[in-house]
């Protein structure tokens, strides 16, 4: 069983056809199908079912895909045992986190951190919150920053922040009144919401938000479900209803005035903030030491200047 014929197993499982996978590991779909089939033979078992519209993973295919995504995710961390044992708190490490969260004070601790340690090289992406965890998982970045605990086993979650959850609408409502004081004001208003139940990325956002309706009193609130953070602003601004977003998401449309916060509500809520990595894994001194740098809570959690 060769490494190569694990990762394209692994990548067409993310991908969902062979073309795709091919493209993404820069080969030829016929050497994307020759490793597949020379994998099958060796496990004596079909891993994937052909479709016309691409790929599904077969019982067999379910039943290995974790050991292989852990086959790739151990090599990458004994790669980076290596690195570490020649670097020492020097070297790269790479981060996840969600794209809204480069506007809050966590990025002021990112940049404390790449002027205290000049030898470490910082490569960061965005993603949603499953996909940081995703990412983490799978060894195809060390750390993650995403919003609310991952509970699977798998992964290792450390609360490093919390985020303001506000209540917002259309700076132009006729569904809001000019000034909330009371939960009873909006009663009749609908929420937009992440759906619960269906899969999508902002389901603990979407529990969190059933929870503090509760509290309000709003428990039967009328609800729009949207697995879309950029669409449920957009349908928010449209005066469609209201929602309950972290105050660092609408930063933009505060600023362009076409939402406002229902300040004078009594409303105190928050959405954690999470640093997550892989369960066992390697713990290079760069991470360590960004960790350490992530996890500083001496200020609070507030929009970046």
């Amino acid at each position: 069983m060769e490494l190569i014929e694990i990762e394209a197993f692994v990548t067409i499982a993310d991908a969902g056809t062979f073309t795709r996978a091919a493209g993404q590991l820069r080969i030829s779909q016929p050497a994307v199908s020759r490793r597949m089939d020379l994998l099958e033979v060796e496990l004596g078992a079909q891993l994937f079912e052909r479709l016309r519209t691409g790929t599904r993973l077969t019982d067999a295919g379910q039943a290995f895909l974790p050991f292989a995504r852990q086959a790739l995710a151990d090599l990458q961390d004994g790669a980076a045992a290596v690195r570490d044992a020649t670097t020492g708190s020097s070297g790269p490490v790479t981060l996840a986190l969600v794209g809204t969260l480069a506007s809050t004070s966590l990025i002021d601790r990112l940049r404390v951190f790449r002027q205290a340690w000049p030898g470490v090289r910082l490569m960061m992406q965005t993603a949603n919150s499953d996909e940081v965890s995703r990412l983490v998982r799978t060894g195809d970045v060390q750390l993650g920053l995403r919003y609310y605990d991952d509970p699977a086993p798998a992964l290792e979650c450390v609360r490093v922040a919390d985020e303001r959850l506000v209540i917002a609408c259309s700076s132009q409502s006729r569904l809001v009144p000019a000034e909330v004081r009371l939960p009873s004001e909006i009663a009749t208003v609908p929420w937009v919401s992440f759906p619960v139940g269906a899969g999508s990325s902002g389901e603990p956002l979407a529990r969190s938000m059933d929870r503090y309706l509760t509290q309000l009193g709003l428990a039967d609130a009328e609800r729009i479900m949207i697995d879309s953070l950029t669409a449920q602003k957009r349908l928010i601004e449209a005066d469609f209803g209201i929602g309950m977003l972290p105050e660092s998401a609408i930063t933009e449309e505060l600023r362009l005035g076409t939402l406002r916060i229902l300040h004078d509500l009594d409303f105190n809520g928050v959405a954690p903030v999470v640093l997550i990595r892989r369960a066992g894994g390697h713990r290079s001194g760069a991470m360590v030491r960004l960790t350490e740098a992530l996890a500083n809570n001496d200020n609070p959690f507030s929009p970046a200047p």
